[in-house]
């Protein structure tokens, strides 16, 4: 399944986190919006904002926006950094999914939201990656080819306890290949980023060689 708007609204990621018995601190509305207030700022008031996307917000955004662009964000990669005990895996076979680490480069979509549903929508967005703060929210620089774009963007928190630092690409691949969660199988995410990515016209040969893995291991 993916994820919809009645599920962040009816708080569906805060309860399975809380009902998984993994003892993982979780925010409380008051910290959401604590951390949204936060970011935003240095933010003008009535403005639109930019979001920065890179894994499964570019192929099931829910949030509302008003414009989309293709965009390089630099001195950030794309890597599968987290480990996923819910969602896209379980406590006895977590799964992985994508974090923005620092080095390098990454193209991935920036979409505008419109001032009158900033709030609203950030609110949805931080429900759905900041529910147990294992994602940092910061301003990062993108380039659209034409111009260079403010954009908020969820950098890995090193700090979590699901952080997953220096995995070899044979454990992650064996755990792409066999998790899967109350959200979908961690190959389904990856397959859909992937797709995603080359619709939009975005080549990551690092994900094209994981997927490409993935599917030879899941095929074994």
């Amino acid at each position: 399944m993916s994820l919809t708007r009645t599920d962040l609204e009816s708080k569906l990621l805060h309860n399975m986190i809380l009902q998984s018995g993994l003892g993982l601190k979780v925010l409380s509305e008051e910290e959401l919006q604590a951390s949204i207030d936060l970011i935003l700022r240095r933010q003008k008031l009535d403005s639109d904002i930019w979001l920065f996307a890179y894994g499964s917000l570019i192929w099931n955004p829910i949030f509302r926006f008003i414009d989309r662009r293709v965009g390089t964000v630099y001195g950030w990669h794309r890597r599968f950094c987290l480990w996923a005990p819910v969602g896209r895996g379980t406590p006895d076979n977590p799964g992985l999914v994508l974090g923005l680490e620092r080095g390098g480069s990454c193209r991935g979509i920036v979409y505008q939201i419109a001032a009158a549903d900033v709030l609203s929508e950030l609110l949805l967005l931080w429900r759905r990656e900041m529910v147990d703060a294992c994602y940092v929210p910061r301003w990062v620089k993108v380039s659209d080819g034409t111009q260079q774009i403010e954009a908020i963007a969820f950098v890995i928190n090193r700090l979590h306890p699901n952080y997953a630092q220096n995995l070899s690409l044979d454990t992650t691949v064996n755990s792409i290949a066999s998790a899967s969660g109350q959200l979908g199988s961690c190959a389904d995410y990856l397959i859909q980023t992937v797709n995603a990515l080359t619709m939009a016209g975005i080549k990551d040969k690092h994900l094209l060689l994981l997927r490409d893995q993935v599917v030879g291991r899941k095929s074994l």
